[in-house]
């Protein structure tokens, strides 16, 4: 079975998307299963250079194929003219075509290149399809629908949702392709020794006599930081006291993450808070491992892949009921679920913060929910389930 799996990106520093698509095509790989992944060199859209990747051969890495391609002739949109042409003129030594990403226009033109070359494809719409995504511009995403990715809906062998709730809300434009229901899968992270971690902690400047709450997600305006950082300064005046992180970044929006950091400098927050900007690697592990509350409120999110790897690093998580795995973290008592309001954070992470033994028995029990659930072995051979049927069908 060869598989090709199409994203505009896979740098890391676009976030979970790109993460999903290396695990999964590691975990395809591990099972035998031919993968090539179709991909830009784009590394983050102002200011930034392309990756250092080689564009004339495939790179190998993890049994799996990747094949870069230069954005060009809209590098700020992750378009590329050659990726397309490439498709193109190797669709038919494929059997399927998995493509991430929908109102991006190298995958848009994708799913019609695949169809014109009688290759199957799956669209994964990344929480497009939420009506609360859909109503940023609008009118532009009517207009692109209309003309080009409807069609490319109505002939998708199915839509990939990674969630029950996603594919629950997600709008369909009175269509009635089929839906394909696979979480996403997280790898648990790397053991720090304890003489690295309190080296690392010297070297942040990170106080550990309080505990310490962990935000590492995409500086968005969705994630909910506008609901966080009142409920932590609330918290504060209460006579709570904690270490924020703040990990992140935001390639696309740097004027969105400056906001922030300027909001906490200008707060009473400033002097409990570390910005760390992006991070990866043994940081990454390091910072989950040392945190103590993990948190995400926001506004809407088809799964929450930094959810995910929290809890299979035994970290209990405190998020939103608009993150789609909510139900999974409240049945497994894996953490807290609350409303998209201060108040509501304000109330669990008070919760969360004062009782030490709540918090651990929590942070078990969202190790377990990962590893049970969210290993990519398991998640694998359920996409190979998917994929044969799909070929078969065809």
């Amino acid at each position: 079975m060869r598989i090709l799996q199409i994203i505009p990106s896979i740098s890391l520093v676009y976030g979970g998307p790109s993460q999903m698509v290396s695990g999964l095509s590691t975990a395809l790989a591990a099972q035998n299963i031919d993968v090539t992944i179709l991909t830009t060199d784009s590394n983050g859209d102002i200011g930034q250079p392309p990756l250092d990747v080689p564009l004339d051969k495939p790179v190998t890495q993890n049994g799996y194929q990747i094949r870069y391609f230069r954005c060009s002739p809209f590098r700020r949109y992750k378009f590329s003219l050659q990726l397309l042409q490439w498709l193109n003129q190797h669709a038919n030594e494929f059997d399927l075509a998995h493509i991430h990403a929908l109102f991006s226009p190298v995958t848009t033109i994708a799913a019609t290149v695949a169809r014109t070359n009688n290759l199957p494809y799956i669209l994964r719409p990344l929480g497009t399809l939420d009506p609360a995504d859909l109503r940023k511009k609008k009118q532009l995403k009517k207009i692109y629908v209309s003309l080009l990715e409807k069609r490319n809906i109505a002939h998708a062998a199915a839509l990939h949702f990674t969630s029950t709730q996603e594919a629950k809300i997600s709008e369909r434009f009175g269509l009635s392709t089929k839906d394909l229901v696979i979480p996403l899968g997280v790898n648990p992270p790397k053991n720090i020794p304890e003489e690295s971690l309190v080296n690392f902690l010297q070297s942040q400047g990170i106080e550990t006599k309080y505990p310490i709450i962990l935000f590492m997600s995409r500086i968005e305006p969705k994630k909910g930081l506008d609901l966080l950082l009142p409920a932590l300064e609330k918290l504060l005046t209460e006579g709570i006291n904690f270490q924020f992180i703040l990990a992140g970044a935001n390639p696309q929006d740097p004027n969105y993450e400056e906001k922030i950091r300027s909001k906490i400098q200008n707060s009473p927050l400033a002097k409990f808070t570390k910005i760390t900007g992006f991070v990866t690697g043994e940081i990454k592990a390091s910072l989950l491992q040392v945190s103590d509350l993990f948190v995400l409120p926001s506004y809407y999110e088809n799964f929450g892949i930094a959810v995910a790897e929290a809890m299979v690093a035994g970290t209990p998580v405190l998020i939103s009921d608009q993150v789609h795995i909510c139900q999974d973290v409240a049945n497994a008592k894996a953490g807290w679920v609350g409303a998209c309001q201060i108040e509501d954070m304000v109330t669990l992470i008070k919760s969360a913060l004062q009782d030490e033994t709540e918090r651990k028995q929590r942070g078990l029990n969202a190790k377990k929910l990962a590893e049970n659930s969210y290993s990519w072995q398991a998640i694998a051979t359920q996409t190979i389930q998917a994929y044969e049927k799909i070929i078969a069908d065809k």
